[in-house]
């Protein structure tokens, strides 16, 4: 039997509040895709390289799209001016052989946002958008209402939906199938770029006063040469898996590249940094590289106070001082939905991050929040 507006509880008017809410949930899928659709298009590049405003007949003229299409770009444009992707301009163009004519032109032109993906930029996020939105990290998600209800006790049950999806974890995926693998690789350099000039222009006091410092994950040392570069005094080593790190040598005197697992030994410094590896671990396994990270800093011979570096998010809260607004609690919390649906981990609040650093034996630590979604925290030992 239909049931009444009184005994839903709400009026006609409230209703239909309550659907445009639903939809604009529904279909957020379409924003993601429509950003994805105009980088691949090189429209960003397109606005830049055209030194000024760019109208809409411009534009079309500078992509490589089928005439019969140049039509539907005015509606991707719109919906990227309005999720503020790219600026528009009304102007007024006059006709100087007849005064009394004018003609209304609409200018595009670009935002911060989309500045982030110009190709020779030096901050591209392309290529974390590309791996992001790649098939093989959205499937999973068509896949986790199935993956909740299977048995979590079954050793043969996918740990994630990541497994449901492509057949085998997240890590060894990347690791069999090279374009996804180098895709990944590709978005956590880019990552890395934007995130370390930030750690140097805004937390460099982190960083004085050390002798040693092992960058944990480091990749291909994007994070370790700039502050290599920036405090010449730090001996900087990148500390990846061997395959990694191959071939890979450095740049200036103070810094090296050292292949092994974190799980079994790091190398000895004064300071070891982690940006953006706890979030891929559980609480378990969290506990085991910051316990390991333990044993590298106590075995170090270089005086001077001894500590992690932590560049990660701390979901909501800073230091149970500050609440970040509702846009980026809600960034944060994707990016969880993100973590349980591809790996076996998550983002933490900082209760959160207390625990496990309680857990590995550390009693002090602060949290900086000057990152944007993310926050350094230095764990002190």
């Amino acid at each position: 039997m239909a049931l009444s507006n009184r005994e839903v509880g709400a009026t006609s008017h409230e209703l239909l509040g309550a659907q445009a809410h639903v939809w604009n949930h529904i279909f957020q899928f379409i924003n993601s895709m429509s950003l994805k659709c105009a980088v691949q298009l090189g429209i960003p590049d397109v606005i830049h390289n055209h030194g000024q405003p760019i109208s809409l007949s411009e534009l079309i003229a500078g992509l490589n799209v089928h005439p019969s299409k140049a039509h539907f770009i005015s509606r991707l444009m719109r919906i990227l001016v309005h999720s503020n992707f790219f600026a528009q301009h009304h102007h007024v163009h006059h006709n100087h052989d007849n005064v009394e004519e004018e003609e209304a032109v609409e200018l595009y032109s670009l935002t911060p946002a989309s500045r982030l993906f110009l190709k020779d930029g030096p901050v591209n996020t392309t290529p974390f958008l590309l791996m992001i939105l790649d098939p093989v990290m959205t499937d999973p998600f068509h896949s986790m209402g199935a993956w909740l209800q299977m048995n979590g006790g079954d050793d043969l049950v996918p740990r994630t939906p990541f497994e449901v999806a492509n057949g085998m974890p997240f890590w060894e995926l990347s690791a069999k199938k090279p374009r996804f693998g180098d895709s990944f690789n590709e978005a956590m350099e880019a990552d890395s770029k934007l995130i370390t000039r930030a750690v140097v222009e805004e937390c460099g006091g982190v960083f004085e006063g050390l002798k040693s410092l092992v960058d944990v994950g480091g990749g291909t040392g994007t994070m370790a040469k700039a502050i290599a570069n920036a405090f010449p005094n730090i001996n900087c080593t990148v500390f990846d898996q061997p395959h990694v790190v191959a071939n890979l040598e450095g740049t200036t005197h103070n810094l090296g590249f050292v292949g092994g697992d974190m799980f079994d030994k790091i190398p000895p410094a004064n300071a070891i940094l982690l940006k953006w590896i706890l979030h891929d671990w559980n609480d378990e396994e969290s506990v085991k590289i910051l316990k390991k990270c333990r044993e590298a800093m106590l075995v170090s011979k270089n005086e001077g106070r001894k500590k992690i570096i932590i560049i990660d998010m701390v979901v909501g809260y800073i230091n149970n001082k500050m609440q970040l607004d509702k846009k980026s609690i809600e960034t944060q919390l994707m990016f969880d939905m993100l973590m349980m649906s591809t790996v076996t981990s998550k983002e933490r609040s900082e209760l959160e991050w207390e625990k496990i650093f309680l857990a590995a034996g550390f009693t002090h630590y602060n949290i900086t929040h000057t990152l944007g979604l993310r926050s350094l925290i230095e764990v002190y030992l």
